[in-house]
């Protein structure tokens, strides 16, 4: 069966709020409080960050840091095609959710003639670009890197010609080209969007199961359904930022928002995802800490990790059984 490696990215170039950076350590602190041996148990690798660029000056105030963040994806995109080409899984936990485009440059870097599936469960659409984004956060724009989407239709900022150099950059990391169509894009829970990103939700027609959809059905059969709209993709990458449970759970983190997931919610969602044989990368993300005085997000998240980890090592065990 293949192992599992985990691939440790401290950057938080991409928030707006600072301090997702020591959401790794939080999980190790909530690790060692439950008396588990879960970071012993495998491998991990640490991707280097650039997060001492905070002190300097920010040229790109439509894409904040977008020059060290390109630096930071690259060595994400590296780090997970050597994991997936060492035919081991990569279990990312990330500092911002910016960070998740580096992965996906990674995997279509591993498997570019493969058709990618993205299951993205957060509170929020991260389809931004520079040209659209109300903040210039970058942890808002991964996906519309990842889709090659520049949403001019819905332009309100004017990007300098060095911040759309870096842009183009980020779009073009690991695959030249769309890494992803947009009918190959579920999320789940996203509710908290600004006006372009639900031009681009709209006209594309990317299906979000709603926190209301999820109560009614239950997890199990919102992710058999998500699985299923995804049935012509022949691998599934899984990104979950802790900012999707509901705010009761989630202090610790950039931006909370009221009416998600509970925590028992999301184990049995990322459970039920991550038993599917084609998923081949895993991310955790936005774990932050110094928003939270009992280390109660990093706990929950950690217990939603071992449950997603249980899932992906019963996976891999069943794969092996099959080849």
């Amino acid at each position: 069966m293949k192992k599992v490696k985990l691939i440790e990215v401290r950057s938080e170039l991409g928030a707006g709020t600072r301090g997702a950076s020591m959401g790794i350590d939080a999980l190790l602190v909530a690790c060692w409080d439950k008396g588990s041996d879960y970071f012993k148990r495998f491998n991990s690798i640490s991707v280097p960050d650039l997060n001492y660029t905070l002190f300097d000056q920010d040229a790109f105030p439509y894409a904040h840091r977008i020059d060290s963040i390109l630096t930071v994806q690259k060595n994400i995109g590296r780090a997970v095609e050597q994991t997936i080409a060492m035919d081991m899984f990569p279990l990312v936990l990330s500092g911002d959710h910016s960070n998740a485009h580096g992965t996906i440059a990674g995997i279509k870097a591993a498997y570019p003639d493969k058709t990618l599936g993205v299951i993205w469960i957060d509170a929020h659409a991260d389809i931004h670009s520079p040209y659209t984004s109300p903040s210039g956060n970058v942890h808002g724009m991964p996906l519309a890197m990842a889709l090659n989407f520049d949403n001019l239709e819905r332009q309100i900022n004017d990007p300098s010609p060095e911040a759309i150099f870096f842009w183009n950059s980020l779009k073009k990391l690991g695959f030249d080209g769309p890494k992803l169509k947009p009918e190959h894009l579920v999320y789940i829970v996203v509710r908290d969007t600004e006006e372009p990103e639900d031009y681009l939700i709209e006209k594309y027609g990317i299906k979000n199961f709603t926190y209301a959809e999820l109560v009614s059905k239950g997890a199990a059969t919102v992710a058999q359904e998500a699985l299923d709209r995804l049935r012509d993709c022949d691998i599934i990458y899984v990104s979950f930022d802790v900012d999707s449970l509901d705010s009761k759970f989630s202090k610790g983190t950039g931006t909370p928002v009221e009416v998600g997931l509970t925590v028992q919610e999301a184990k049995e969602l990322n459970y039920h995802l991550l038993q599917d044989p084609r998923v081949v990368c895993y991310e955790m993300t936005e774990i932050n800490p110094t928003l939270d005085t009992e280390n109660t997000m990093a706990e929950n998240a950690f217990d939603i990790l071992e449950t997603a980890t249980e899932a992906i090592l019963q996976k891999e065990s069943k794969s092996t059984a099959i080849h």
